[in-house]
């Protein structure tokens, strides 16, 4: 990526990040954290990552990618207002999994140190040699 996409990026994070809270009045949002952006490189279209801040259900997640989907046509025409830019990205939000994901990752490594811990019985680490 290079440093122009890399500030656009953050630029974008920033400005959607403040739009989402001052312009989106649907009280089924509730308040979310904008992670990161990722535009392509022709600005055709940008990815941004969003995370709730309150804990949700798989369905509550799925109707919040719904109305921030459906508000980014809003949201497009106040970026355009907003930042000088020659072509305003089409915005498509997306959950961002890497919390989840690291924690799981954790999780594992915990119970591979745990089955080490205990003396490696057979039933908690697979054999070395065996695939």
């Amino acid at each position: 990526m290079s440093r122009r996409t890399a500030r656009l990026n953050a630029l974008l994070r920033r400005e959607i990040s403040g739009l989402i809270a001052r312009r989106l009045r649907d009280p089924r949002i509730g308040p979310v954290t904008v992670v990161d952006v990722e535009a392509a490189p022709d600005l055709g279209s940008a990815k941004v990552f969003v995370r709730p801040l309150v804990a949700a259900s798989g369905s509550a997640v799925d109707e919040l990618t719904r109305l921030l989907n459906g508000s980014a046509p809003e949201l497009r025409r106040a970026l355009g207002e907003s930042m000088k830019l020659r072509r305003v990205p089409e915005l498509r939000f997306r959950i961002d999994r890497s919390l989840e994901h690291s924690q799981r990752i954790e999780s594992l490594i915990d119970k591979l140190n745990l089955a080490r811990e205990d003396g490696g019985r057979e039933d908690d680490a697979p054999d070395p040699g065996e695939k």
